[in-house]
């Protein structure tokens, strides 16, 4: 008996009709496509505003807490930063009481730019919410908080 006996063609149509990481992953990926082409007169991508968005804090925050907030791990967050760091927005520099963790600290390049993506951020967010059901907005962000 060949593996595809013992996989109906009806276990696909469950999987794609109910698995929920697959839904999440392609409306994530159409948001992003969306927010990307919003973003793109800033060359900023969605990840890359979320991520800048992150550091908007009263004191720079530590690699470690970036990466979970953005629920990514720390090389992979390093990784992300480098070319926000090569195009001067973003700073990482050495935290004064432990020489082992890093700070990550927006620029003034990189706040001037971040706020000027907000209204466009605004738009773009605001026409998304609108095809979200009545009052299904909030409870979508509360369900999604609920898997995190």
């Amino acid at each position: 008996m060949s593996n595809r006996d013992k996989l109906p063609f009806a276990v696909t149509h469950k999987v794609r009709d109910t698995c929920l990481c697959l839904h999440l992953q392609r409306a994530a990926r159409s948001l992003a496509r969306r927010f990307d082409e919003a973003l793109r007169p800033f060359d900023l991508t969605s990840g890359q505003y979320s991520m800048m968005m992150s550091l908007n804090q009263p004191e720079p925050p530590s690699i470690g807490s970036i990466a979970s907030l953005l629920s990514v791990d720390r090389t992979t967050l390093t990784a992300a930063l480098k070319p926000l760091q090569r195009r001067g927005l973003v700073a990482v520099t050495v935290d004064a009481n432990d020489r082992r963790s890093r700070r990550l600290k927006l620029t003034p390049v990189g706040r001037a730019l971040l706020a000027s993506a907000v209204p466009v951020w605004r738009r773009t967010h605001a026409k998304i919410e609108s095809l979200v059901p009545r009052a299904g907005a909030d409870r979508l962000r509360r369900d999604l908080r609920a898997l995190t």
